[in-house]
């Protein structure tokens, strides 16, 4: 346990990496060979159509499925070859935000923040609630610790999603599908907290997406998956001049949004071509 349990405490750098990771199940292959980074301070997006394997691939990498060959690495430790004491210690370092925020209907906001605290802690009851303020606070919810989940709205639920999410001061941060269900306001500033809450914290967050809106906003590393394997892997800027017919075909499927990549080019290529003047005018 000494490894990964002293990375935790020094601090360092996390990260993420899986290499040529496999996974079927009977004779279908789900994942096929993918290899990646996740750098700490960082929005990873996993994005791909439904049934690309995004989801199998995201529980690969918390441990939920085992995968048929391959590695799993947190800064270097291998976590399919951890020991069982090694692996608990590693998943209290994991944040999960779910698609459907999976709130506890019976009890209010402070009880569902406060659970992973009452599992996995040895606080004392005024510690717990003092941190549960702080993270309630950091999701603009500093007032809502006595209400249930069925009185909130579906943006208020997400953000106490992302509360409980953070509470354990995670090192490893996944969100599954965040701007669910949500309109498109509520989602930028769902987008925008996950951004600030990565930054800030140094956090190695995994986002699985199909917003697009997200895509373009935080997409500081994406990777895009077509049948199990990956397609495509870069940022939203190097994804509007990309030329994957699969790629576009995904992210650009409608006239309207060919349109905006167009126009998004034709902007980022004036601002290559005004640093390029700004350089020959200083030589």
């Amino acid at each position: 346990m000494v490894n990964i349990q002293m990375t935790a405490l020094k601090g360092l750098r996390l990260m993420i990496e899986i290499r040529d990771i496999k996974k079927s199940f009977g004779d279908k292959v789900v994942i096929d060979g993918i290899s990646a980074v996740m750098e700490a301070g960082k929005c990873n997006l996993i994005i791909g159509s439904s049934g690309s394997g995004k989801t199998v691939l995201t529980k690969c990498i918390v441990g939920l499925f085992k995968p048929d060959t391959g590695e799993v690495l947190y800064n270097s430790e291998d976590m399919l070859h951890m020991s069982d004491e090694e692996r608990k210690f590693l998943r209290q370092q994991i944040g999960m935000l779910f698609q459907g925020s999976a709130l506890f209907d019976s009890m209010t906001v402070e009880q569902n923040v406060m659970f992973p605290l009452d599992m996995f802690s040895k606080m004392k009851y005024k510690e717990r609630k003092n941190r549960v303020n702080e993270v309630l606070e950091k999701v603009n919810l500093k007032d809502a610790n006595k209400k249930f989940p069925a009185e909130i709205s579906g943006g208020m639920k997400k953000r106490v999603g992302i509360a409980r999410a953070l509470v354990l001061n995670p090192k490893y941060l996944f969100c599954d599908e965040p701007n669910s269900g949500l309109d498109p306001q509520t989602s930028l500033l769902i987008d925008k907290l996950i951004r600030e809450i990565t930054t800030e914290f140094n956090t190695t967050t995994i986002v699985v997406t199909h917003d697009m809106n997200s895509v373009m906003e935080i997409g500081d590393h994406i990777i895009y998956i077509a049948e199990g394997r990956k397609e495509w892997e870069g940022n939203n800027t190097e994804i509007i001049f990309s030329k994957n017919k699969l790629l576009n075909e995904f992210i650009f499927a409608s006239e309207f949004l060919q349109d905006a990549k167009d126009m998004r080019m034709l902007e980022a290529k004036g601002k290559i071509d005004n640093n390029r003047n700004m350089d020959e005018m200083l030589k």
